[in-house]
């Protein structure tokens, strides 16, 4: 993976050093000095949306300008900030005041992390590009991400897995750790995808036998038949013989994998107890780029294919 310094808020508030960076007013002063970013939580966000830390060693308050970018302009709701307690934030130390009272208050800033985040990582990565981001929100189109020290992007539903799901808590948890590849620019907006990682046809059928017994997700139903998921880039379809709804976990017997027409056959065999939450995603490549990602095996009736190419969208 490509080096990077810039990571989605959570990675490293439980690290020892920055649990040793906010421990004392020695190692937050020090931590100043060298422009550390450093992770705590946010106990509050008070009436004017300043949001406010308990360190182990002082309290600390980020303004509400300084809570993050686009506050300051405009472009960012307060709702931003409100979300954020309860949760880790990234920041940096801009100062440490004395109270009248002797108390020690650090002023913190999450605006400058984000700046630095936009133009040292953000800026420079490329189209194919696959960095690590972290599952903050659920919206029925899509699943919102931390893509770096606070910064939100989306994956769009239709992008997070070739077999179709009805709402992205299908696939994903809030919290999650996850990879995504950058699709291209709109503006300042990073697109992203989440499919191509999620192995091709060929590379998900290996993993089943013809024969074999299984289970798998009702994902549609048809009058033809229903569409049962095996993984979350292959689907085989098998006929209605009992009555099933969408999203139960069913148990199937494979009568057949025919790769020239992307077909699985399948036989439903039982309904299943349900799991408490969707499994974490198997991820088949794991490089930090790729330039083109074919699904369908050579020869196959059907063209399924992403090519991840520069783009000067605006």
């Amino acid at each position: 993976m490509k080096t990077n310094s810039y990571f989605p808020e959570g990675t490293l508030i439980s690290t020892p050093a920055n649990q040793a960076a906010i421990a004392t007013e020695e190692a937050l002063e020090a931590a100043r000095q060298n422009g550390s970013i450093l992770e705590a939580q946010v106990s509050i966000c008070d009436i004017f949306h300043n949001m406010w830390l308990n360190l182990p060693c002082m309290d600390a308050m980020i303004p509400r300008e300084e809570g993050a970018v686009g506050i300051a302009e405009g472009d960012l709701r307060d709702i931003a900030l409100i979300a954020r307690v309860g949760k880790p934030v990234a920041f940096r130390v801009k100062r440490i005041d004395t109270l009248e009272s002797g108390k020690k208050l650090a002023i913190l800033s999450r605006r400058s992390v984000q700046e630095d985040c936009q133009a040292h990582y953000l800026s420079k990565l490329q189209t194919g590009d696959i960095i690590d981001a972290r599952v903050t929100h659920l919206e029925p189109f899509g699943a919102f991400v931390d893509i770096g020290c606070g910064i939100v992007s989306m994956v769009p539903i239709d992008a997070i897995s070739v077999s179709r799901i009805t709402h992205p808590s299908d696939r994903f948890v809030v919290g999650d750790k996850i990879r995504v590849i950058i699709k291209g620019r709109q503006g300042k907006r990073i697109l992203l995808s989440h499919k191509e990682l999620l192995g091709t046809w060929e590379e998900n059928a290996s993993l089943y036998r013809v024969g074999e017994t299984t289970t798998g997700i009702v994902r549609s139903i048809e009058k033809y038949g229903v569409f049962i998921e095996l993984m979350p880039n292959l689907a085989g379809l098998a006929e209605l013989r009992q009555p099933v709804e969408i999203g139960q976990r069913v148990s199937v017997y494979i009568k057949s994998l025919i790769p020239e027409k992307l077909k699985v056959k399948l036989i439903l065999v039982d309904v299943c107890e349900p799991d408490e939450r969707p499994l974490p995603p198997q991820y088949f490549y794991q490089g930090d780029h790729i330039d083109r990602w074919l699904y369908t095996p050579e020869g196959a009736g059907k063209h399924v294919e992403s090519v991840f190419e520069s783009s000067t969208d605006s």
